[in-house]
Formats: structure tokens, C-alpha cells, sequence
């Protein structure tokens, strides 16, 4: 369909190619980035603007209505900004989303209550899940065919790096006696990029010759019309079960940590130390499950590719969470925890090319995101649904959290293994 299709190797790209596969991985960084800037205070934070200890039940309880609006708004934003990006253009639509990300993390500094915290992460959201959307249009209607699992791998890493990038922030900020609320201001950096996108990444060609002919796409509504009602209900089926059971762990999983040293009596200290070197082991494990996942993609197909990684994420998560186990010994199991997470990288490539070019984004951010509301009610649910005891004795055991959100993942891979459509060829 355009000259992207004949690339065989890295020189043979164009440099709107180029640019293009630059500004949507820079994107993604800094999704990562402004993504897990909360996670990595959100019990500390939650309770310092409510006056709590940490162990306190309503601490936990915000914070993970905080996380539930988060993605809630993620999956606004996806839907919301899937539709800009087909009615302006990916790469005006992708300036709009970095924007919104960056600001509405910067201002969460601002905070003086949890739901004020709230509502700063919900605006923030909005971006975040935009992001996505448009960033994994641009590159589907550029990048040549034959390299998509490929850059599915690359394009997902660069949130992974971005996650390591908080992790580095949080790790210079340690000492300093308002980490909590200093660490949001990091994630306004990512605004400085858009002056670069704006002037030096051009719109895809196929997206201004669909919007020059005003092809009638239909917005929303199409989606749940034949013939793209199988492949809607499929796809946000999917993404509902895996994303709920993945932002379970990725959500619970440091703080479970943290309870475990707390009970080994660990220093504050070590607890933080201990949460921080999870979350490094989960993201390089990530990075390779990336490659790994397009690897197996290029073997058996995308759906098949995806049932597989959902199977061993189910498998880790049980054995990891189900017995009750040392905080040094549930460390072993977060790589490959990580490397199972590389399904999320297949999405990428594999959802765009299944909606006609005005519906792209409006497709792939909808059916994607919208399984994140469900993820954000699964959030709160698996952190009630961990509560042991009541009044002021209950306590929260997050490996029951884990434990339980880990069956998800077998429905998942089953629904991708024999009904997620492959996408073989652009549809136009």
C-alpha cells in the first residue's frame, strides 16, 4: 500500500519512518514514567494527605480507588483521544496526549487531600491511555508489515524503560523529606518533547488520503456493528480479564513486599529497598518477554503468541503467591512474572491493522482501554476482597489479592488462543 512495505533493513526506512518510531517510543517512555511515578509512593503519600499510619485499612482502601480512577481515566483517555487521532491527525493527537500526561502528573505535587490526588491522576490518565492509541496507529501505518512483532518488542520496552526511569527518580529522591510529593514533578518533563514532535513528525500518508477523501468511519457505534462487532466484543474481552489481572499485580505486588518485610521486622529502610529491587526485576524480566513474545508471535501467529504468555503469567502468579513465602524468596519468581507480561507488547502491533483507517485509534484505543475500567474495579475488588478480619483489627493480605487475580489469566488465554483475529492484512 505505501513504500514502508518494501524496507528490508534499518537504512532502507524512510525518515519519516524513522521519526515516526522515534516520537512513538519517546511517548511510551514517558507513559512509563508518569504511569508508575504513584506506585512508587502511593501507600506513603495516600497516607500522609489522610493523617493514617501505612498499616491503616482506609490507606489502603484510597489508594487503591486512587489506581481504580486512574484506570478508569486511561480508558476515557484511550477511547477519547483513539477518536481525536482519527479526526486531526496521530502525530497533533500524539502532542495533545504527551501534554496532558505531563502537566496533570506535575500538579499531583499540588495534592492536599487523597481525592485531590485522585482527580490529578484520573486528568493525567486521560493522556496516558490516548497515548497508546495513537502511538501504535502511527507506527502500524508506517513501519513495513514484516516488522511489527519486532517493533511491538521495542515499542513496549520503552515503557518498561520508563518505569526503570521512575525507579531512578525515586531512587535520587530517597533522602529527601518531601519524596512523596517532589517525585510527581519529574514526570513534566516529558512536555519538552512535543515542540519536537509538533515540527518534525509528519502525518502518515495513508491516514491524509483516507482524511482528504472523508471516508465515513462512524465513530464509536461502528465498533459495535457488523463487521466489527466479533472482533470489539473479542478484543475487549481479552484485554478485560489480562489487564485486571495484571494491574492486580502490578499494583499489589510492592506492597505485599513491603508487608512481608514489615512482619520479618525489616527497617523502613530495607521495605524500600526491597520494593524498589522488585520492581527492577519485573521490568528487565519485561524486556525480555517483549522479544520473547515476538519471537513466538513470528511463530505461531499472534493469537496463539498471546494465549501462551497469558498461560505462564497465570502459572508464576500461582506459584509465586500461593504458598506463603520469605520476601527474598518471592523475589525469584518476578522475572519470570516479567517475561510473561511481553503479551501486552503484542497488542501493539496486533490490534491497529484490525479496524479501517479512520476507525484505527478509535478502535484499538477503545477496545484496548476499555477493559482498563474493568481492571480499575478489579483493583479495588482484589484489595476488599484481601481484607482479613473487620473493625480495627482487619488487616490486608495482598498474596491473597495476587493469588486470586492470577486465575484471570486462564479465561484470557483461552478467548485469545482460539478467537483473537489475526491480522493479516490492513483493513481500509
Amino acid at each position: 500500500m505505501h513504500a514502508s512495505k518494501e524496507a528490508e533493513t534499518y537504512s532502507d526506512l524512510t525518515p519519516q519512518q524513522k521519526k515516526s518510531g522515534l516520537a512513538a517510543w519517546l511517548g511510551w517512555l514517558f507513559d512509563g514514567l508518569d504511569m508508575h511515578l504513584y506506585t512508587l509512593v502511593a501507600i506513603p503519600f495516600v497516607a500522609q494527605l489522610m493523617s493514617l499510619p501505612q498499616e491503616d485499612k482506609e490507606v489502603s482502601v484510597k489508594a487503591s480507588l486512587i489506581q481504580g480512577a486512574f484506570l478508569v481515566g486511561w480508558a476515557v483517555g484511550g477511547a477519547f483521544f483513539g477518536r481525536i487521532g482519527d479526526l486531526i491527525g496521530r502525530s497533533r493527537a500524539l502532542v495533545l496526549t504527551i501534554l496532558t500526561y505531563a502537566c496533570f502528573t506535575g500538579l499531583s505535587y499540588f495534592a492536599q487531600t487523597w481525592w485531590h490526588l485522585l482527580g490529578f491522576r484520573f486528568l493525567a490518565a486521560l493522556g496516558i491511555g490516548g497515548e497508546w492509541a495513537v502511538g501504535a496507529s502511527l507506527l502500524a501505518e508506517t513501519w513495513p508489515r514484516r516488522w511489527r512483532p519486532w517493533m511491538a518488542a521495542v515499542l513496549q520496552t520503552a515503557v518498561n524503560c520508563g518505569v526503570l526511569l521512575a525507579c531512578l527518580a525515586g531512587f535520587f529522591l530517597a533522602d529527601h523529606p518531601a519524596r512523596e510529593r517532589v517525585i510527581f514533578l519529574v514526570g513534566i518533563f516529558p512536555a519538552l518533547i512535543t515542540l519536537w514532535i509538533r515540527k518534525a513528525v509528519p502525518e502518515p500518508e495513508v491516514w491524509a488520503h483516507a482524511h482528504e477523501e472523508r471516508k465515513s468511519a462512524g465513530g464509536i457505534p461502528a465498533l459495535f456493528r457488523p463487521p466489527l462487532l466479533r472482533t470489539t466484543l473479542i478484543v475487549v474481552t481479552v484485554c478485560a480479564l489480562g489487564l485486571t489481572a495484571h494491574w492486580a499485580l502490578m499494583f499489589w505486588h510492592s506492597a505485599h513486599l513491603r508487608a512481608l518485610a514489615k512482619a520479618a521486622n525489616w527497617a523502613k529502610t530495607s521495605q524500600d529497598q526491597i520494593a524498589t529491587q522488585a520492581l527492577y526485576l519485573l521490568m528487565f524480566g519485561s524486556i525480555v518477554g517483549n522479544f520473547f513474545a515476538g519471537w513466538i508471535a513470528r511463530s505461531v501467529g499472534y493469537a496463539r503468541a498471546v494465549g501462551i504468555m497469558f498461560t505462564i503469567y497465570f502459572g508464576a502468579m500461582l506459584v509465586a503467591y500461593g504458598p506463603l513465602r520469605s520476601p527474598e524468596s518471592v523475589l525469584w519468581f518476578l522475572p519470570t512474572i516479567g517475561l510473561a507480561q511481553g503479551a501486552f507488547a503484542l497488542f501493539t502491533m496486533c490490534l491497529p491493522p484490525l479496524f479501517p483507517t479512520l476507525l484505527r485509534t478509535t478502535g484499538a484505543g477503545f477496545c484496548y482501554n476499555i477493559g482498563r475500567i474493568i481492571a480499575a474495579a478489579g483493583t479495588v475488588i482484589f484489595g476488599l476482597w484481601a481484607t482479613v478480619g473487620t473493625g480495627p483489627t482487619a488487616i490486608c493480605d495482598h498474596r491473597l489479592a495476587l493469588f486470586y487475580a492470577a486465575w484471570l489469566f486462564l479465561p484470557a488465554a483461552l478467548v485469545s488462543w482460539f478467537l483473537l483475529p489475526e491480522p493479516e492484512k490492513d483493513a481500509v
